[in-house]
């Protein structure tokens, strides 16, 4: 396994991927590619949707990266930041196909009912969308 892609956006489940990617990284000598994805910006003369919660924005994408940068260096881990924008799931299988990578690590956290009913998880929807392996960290104890 050369290359791992793991998603980062600072939250307690990317932060359990992270982990068990730079534990894969270790055991296998692989570099590690960060992303975390900047959510689109629509708009229209009828209708406007922005990111209206602080710290969804590129920059704060790009702080996440940074952070999950430095702890895999910390490690002594080969890390290459890919910032990306779009929908979480596709843009995340589209980087694993654009740079080639043997495994992706995303972070899953509990979801309810709803949440499954409406498709909702992420981690369940890279599985789907990638043409790559997919490990998916379940939440911790």
């Amino acid at each position: 396994m050369k290359t791992i892609l793991v998603a980062y956006d600072d939250t307690e489940p990317s932060r359990r991927a992270l982990d068990r990617a730079a534990t894969l990284a270790e055991a296998f000598g692989s570099k590690v590619f960060v992303t975390s994805i900047a959510p689109l910006h629509y708009s229209s003369p009828r209708l406007t949707l922005t990111v209206k919660e602080r710290g969804e924005g590129p920059a704060a994408r790009e702080e996440d990266m940074q952070q999950a940068q430095a702890i895999l260096e910390e490690r002594g881990i080969a890390a290459e930041s890919l910032p990306a924008r779009g929908h979480p799931a596709p843009t995340i299988a589209k980087l694993a196909e654009d740079y080639d990578v043997d495994l992706i690590v995303v972070g899953t956290r509990e979801l309810g009912a709803l949440q499954r009913l409406l498709r909702q998880s992420v981690s369940a929807e890279v599985s789907r969308k990638a043409r790559r392996d997919v490990l998916i960290v379940p939440a911790g104890d």
